[in-house]
């Protein structure tokens, strides 16, 4: 019989693990299956795109994985049973169980109101398509000179926020952030980030925690109310609440608990990978929830998975960060480059050429989930023996 992978979930991680799953191990002895709500994959890291009315090249996922040896299978997960290796899905059809040997669990994440009073009803998000796309509707019905509020200082804060403010210069577009603007950035970074947040006219309200959000405004702990016709909430990501419900063990965040496989450390025969995953980075520091913290896990995983199905050697790929990409608007952008566990060093690449940059690290990514086996064997390999049911990587598997 074949041994039977699901893969849940086919943004970045899901979809460049199946792939190179599919592409590792012979078609004869797999059947790899990735299940997605969507047809389309989405470039969750132009999301701010989208909201402000640019448009996506569409990317089938059925186009994709077409003669890999993967299996589209859309539907909407609603379940799974980790004990009796089994999860059940919702498609057009109503609802099934799908059973498994192996199951990689990719589910990631979504916008995390942080229990702010307000914010579920009144802030729009823009960690998904679909709430990108209603950002874009309200942005679209907006009078000139109409305040927009970004509640957030990380990544994805001033990415909106510029985006926005670039895209419509006639709204008066501010940020609310916790800290000061850019406090994780070196002082090079800083500079430039405030230069460009300055000439796009982006009005920043530092150490402004906000604790509510009204139809029309929102308000700091400090008591200060702010304007706002549109809020846009970016204070951080939440993953999916339906590992929690499982018998997997989990961390705080309700991330799965993996080894240096990605492998759960409570179920052997799922692995976690991306921001659904509690990985432990550089220094033991945990991954950030990141498209680049993602695609090494998943690349970990599906490598793990081949080679314990064929009694190859386990992988070691360096979970390490590089740089951080930061999009300022089409024409600015900002390459902070880090230590291994992402703390900013001094340099950093600034202006047009760093936009440029981004744009080609975007494009990357998306390619690397449709061609996720760049530079592995063309020959397919044999399973040779089911997996170990050890729970954790063996101190022989880590020196292999």
């Amino acid at each position: 019989m074949q041994h039977r992978i699901i893969v849940l979930g086919a943004g970045y991680t899901g979809a460049s693990a199946a792939g190179r799953i599919a592409k590792r191990l012979h078609r004869d002895d797999v059947a790899v299956t990735l299940v997605n709500a969507e047809p389309d994959f989405v470039e969750r890291v132009r999301m701010h795109q989208l909201a402000v009315g640019r448009e996506l090249a569409p990317r089938p996922l059925g186009e994709m994985f077409a003669d890999t040896g993967v299996t589209l299978k859309l539907a909407r997960v609603t379940g799974i049973d980790v004990d009796a290796r089994r999860v059940t899905v919702t498609t057009g059809g109503g609802a099934e169980e799908l059973e498994y040997d192996t199951l990689v669990y990719a589910l990631g994440s979504g916008w995390n109101d942080q229990g702010v009073p307000g914010a579920a009803e009144h802030a729009h998000e823009i960690a998904s398509r679909p709430g990108a796309l209603r950002l874009r509707e309200r942005l679209a019905g907006l009078d000139a000179g109409r305040p927009v509020v970004v509640v957030g200082g990380g990544l994805t804060g001033v990415e909106a926020a510029t985006e926005i403010a670039e895209a419509r210069p006639d709204l008066d577009v501010a940020l609310a952030a916790r800290g000061a603007l850019g406090d994780w950035l070196s002082d090079k970074g800083r500079r430039h980030l405030r230069k460009v947040f300055d000439g796009l006219g982006i009005t920043v309200h530092e150490n402004a925690e906000v604790t509510a959000v009204e139809a029309d405004r929102v308000v700091t702990a400090g008591g200060t109310a702010v304007p706002a016709a549109v809020t846009v909430w970016t204070t951080g990501f939440a993953v999916h609440p339906i590992a929690q419900a499982t018998t997997l063990r989990v961390g705080e965040t309700g991330q799965i608990v993996v080894d240096a496989t990605m492998r759960s450390v409570s179920h052997p025969d799922v692995y976690a990978i991306g921001d659904a995953a509690l990985v432990a980075g550089p220094g033991g520091k945990p991954l950030r929830m990141s498209c680049a913290s993602g695609v090494p896990t998943a690349w970990q995983a599906a490598d793990a998975i081949a080679a314990r199905l064929t009694g190859g050697k386990l992988p070691a790929i360096p979970l390490r960060y590089v740089n951080q990409c930061i999009s300022l608007g089409r024409r600015q952008g900002l390459i902070q480059y880090v230590t291994a566990d992402d703390r900013a060093v001094r340099s950093a690449l600034t202006g047009r050429l760093a936009a440029a940059y981004k744009e080609l690290v975007c494009k990357g990514a998306a390619w690397g989930v449709a061609h996720p086996t760049l530079g592995l064997p063309t020959r397919r390999r044999r399973v040779v023996a089911e997996p170990s049911r050890t729970a954790t990587v063996t101190e022989a598997e880590a020196a292999a």
